[in-house]
């Protein structure tokens, strides 16, 4: 549900995410860490797969190699390495974990609502589909764009030198 909801889905992850916690925060389209948190697919270690999505959205965002060590090997590892290979896309002090997923939230609440989700689902989408159904996709959109009363508003600001009052239409 995370992945299709309208808006961008966060995560802060502060601690272990293990099982079904790691596949929770491979749902949401942007993942910080706490530099002591751990992450893992344990599931075979229990006789069973990670099912909640696991072995689908971890491989997508890691590479196969990197997501089969990770799952068949059971293992756990650290924040640091999570960052490096690309599972999480920032690792913090645990004390700014929150004030910086929570900056991101608002610098992405500040822009046009219609646009933030139009990009949404063009990525989504395209990670999918072949490049061509994407790029028909975000055309597509983009047309949606053109003609909204946000996209008005966003030129003028531009031309007034002044931030935009986004109307959501």
């Amino acid at each position: 549900m995370l992945e299709h909801l309208q808006v961008p889905a966060l995560a802060a992850i502060n601690g272990l995410a293990l099982g079904g916690g790691c596949e929770l925060a491979l749902a949401c389209d942007m993942r910080w860490a706490a530099a002591h948190a751990e992450f893992g697919c344990p599931e075979v270690t229990r006789g069973i797969i990670p099912a909640a999505g696991g072995t689908q959205r971890l491989p997508r965002l890691v590479g196969t190699s990197r997501a089969m060590a990770l799952i068949l090997g059971g293992r756990r590892i650290g924040a640091q390495d999570a960052y490096r290979i690309g599972l999480v896309d920032a690792v913090v002090q645990p004390d700014d974990l929150l004030h910086v997923v929570e900056e991101t939230a608002r610098m992405i609440a500040g822009n046009a609502p219609l646009a933030v989700r139009a990009a949404k689902r063009a990525i989504r989408y395209g990670m999918e589909h072949p490049l061509e159904a994407g790029l028909d996709l975000e055309g597509q959109l983009q047309r949606m764009l053109y003609a909204s009363a946000d996209c008005q508003e966003g030129i003028a600001a531009f031309r007034e030198r002044r931030a935009p009052r986004w109307a959501g239409r």
